[in-house]
């Protein structure tokens, strides 16, 4: 902590003071809600209740549970002590979930009472973790939230650097494990700036927070809305009717969605009336068609962008109707080169990978050394998608490189080794490949093209089924297409270009 240092805890503390009494969070299903000092207030209640628990610079605290104001103050009190948050996507399979515990080691875990049952199972295997809380009130087997900050003891913020690490997420699996990508204080604040620039976020915008704070975009715009001095209204859970209800009553002015949030909205709309010309930006995925949709309807302006974790959310930002179909343009403060196999650059209007540098980009991956050597080689980050730069230097995305292959239904990763060697558990099953189709609710769906062993039949709803009790049941195709014989290449593996081409539709 040095003069040249800033950390999401100084943030907090700089809006105690310009916002002091201005609402900051508010959770629509308890109609609970705090205001800029009362939050810091609660931070470092919580912060030095952690601290008593034996929380240290540089430990980790685990969580798993839907959104909360419980956990937005987690994130603010991990700040204050230096601590690095560890949010655990809860759509995962119990194994994946004992994965992402494995790999970091946290000190505390906090849970949703309706993720204790899968927490307790795995207790036994997690000798690392000196704790389990529940998120919320003594409402389980774990122990009570409130023990953390009823005791009312001093609190002294540790020394924390700009450059110091502060959450850990886990991102889709390459070649079957999912690899933890440290984000620091700067690259979170870095990406709340360009969200307040890009999206002209003020202190009077109300977002509606319905992606989750696991996920790095519900968490950067999230936290940019506080930056902003803005105000967040949370649903722990997403349903249609009640979200147009929110941006009726509370004039909800910014929503950042994945599919098929906002077209689920607009269905609502259309069939009530509600008036959601308040709703002045919107963001994220989804398809023109709901994208025009929503722009007509409210008047607004929707935002795409190019990013991942590793990118801090961003890397490029545009209206859409600047170029339809682009992801904007290279985002002020960070440089994006598209190279070739041997990262040279590549010229305009060619397909290239996607490497980018500055501030934005993350610290690395959790003790993974060699992948962070390969990832940052050249002194630049490879993200491993593919696209190209215009002549006004629009991004347009062109897919991922085959060794990074990547299917985003709804918004979520998902690669596709990592569910084709699930499928080939099935006794059934001989061969397979797995990619990413359209499809009209998640913009992307996911397809199983399988050749099945000599005398084997099975029905595609089983396999599905199948896959869906071995990991996230976001991760089970939506498709599922049997062949007699999959084509093969000179060295006995599938041929997934001609599967694509033949089968992708």
């Amino acid at each position: 902590m040095g003069l040249y240092d800033f950390t999401f805890y100084d943030l907090i503390n700089r809006n105690a003071i310009c916002f002091k009494d201005k609402e900051a969070w508010h959770e629509l299903d308890d109609n609970r809600s705090l205001n800029f000092s009362q939050y810091k207030e609660k931070v470092e209640l919580l912060a030095a209740g952690l601290r008593k628990s034996g929380v240290q610079k540089g430990d980790r605290i685990g969580v798993l549970g839907k959104n909360s104001l419980e956990y937005f103050l987690l994130y603010g009190a991990a700040a204050a002590l230096g601590a690095i948050m560890l949010p655990i996507n809860w759509r995962l399979s119990a194994e994946e979930v004992k994965y992402n515990l494995d790999n970091c080691e946290p000190r505390l875990v906090f849970v949703d009472q309706e993720f204790q049952e899968t927490v307790e199972g795995l207790r036994e295997g997690l000798p690392f973790v000196d704790k389990f809380y529940n998120l919320h009130s003594n409402t389980g087997g774990f122990s009570d939230f409130n023990e953390l900050t009823d005791h009312g003891t001093d609190f002294e913020r540790a020394e924390v650097c700009t450059d110091d690490g502060f959450i850990i997420i886990h991102t889709a699996a390459v070649a079957g494990r999912p690899r933890g990508a440290l984000l620091s204080h700067g690259n979170i604040l870095c990406a709340n700036m360009h969200f307040l620039y890009q999206m002209d976020l003020r202190p009077q915008d109300i977002q509606l927070n319905i992606l989750p704070l696991f996920h790095v975009g519900g968490l950067f715009i999230a936290t940019a809305i506080f930056h902003a001095g803005a105000l967040s209204l949370n649903m722990r859970k997403f349903d249609a009717e009640s979200a147009l209800a929110a941006i009726q009553e509370y004039r909800v002015s910014v929503m950042v969605e994945f599919p098929p949030i906002l077209s689920s909205i607009l269905e609502q709309q259309e069939k009530t009336g509600a008036d959601i010309t308040s709703l002045r930006v919107a963001g994220g995925l989804d398809t023109p068609e709901t994208i025009e949709k929503y722009q007509k309807v409210s008047g607004g302006h929707f935002y795409c962008l190019y990013g991942q974790t590793e990118t801090s959310c961003l890397a490029t930002f545009g209206r859409y109707n600047e170029k339809p179909g682009s992801a904007g343009r290279t985002i002020p403060l960070s440089e994006v080169r598209l190279v070739d196999d041997y990262d040279r650059p590549v010229p305009v209007g060619q397909v290239g990978e996607i490497t980018m540098k500055g501030p934005m980009v993350f610290k690395g991956y959790w003790n993974l050394p060699e992948d962070n050597a390969y990832t940052f080689r050249e002194g630049w980050h490879h993200t491993g998608d593919i696209g190209r730069f215009d002549e006004d230097g629009f991004l347009w995305y062109a897919g991922r490189k085959a060794e990074k292959e990547l299917i985003k239904p709804g918004g979520e990763n998902v690669y596709p080794a990592e569910v084709e060697k699930v499928i080939l558990q099935h006794p059934a099953v001989e061969r397979t490949v797995v990619f990413g189709v359209p499809d009209p609710k998640w913009k992307e769906g996911i397809k199983a093209v399988c050749q099945l062993k000599e005398g084997e039949t099975i029905e595609p709803q089983e396999l599905i089924d199948f896959v869906g009790e071995r990991i996230a049941r976001f991760k089970k195709p939506h498709y599922v297409e049997f062949i007699t014989d999959l084509p093969l290449l000179e060295d006995g593996s599938p041929d997934r270009d001609r599967i694509k081409k033949a089968f992708g539709k």
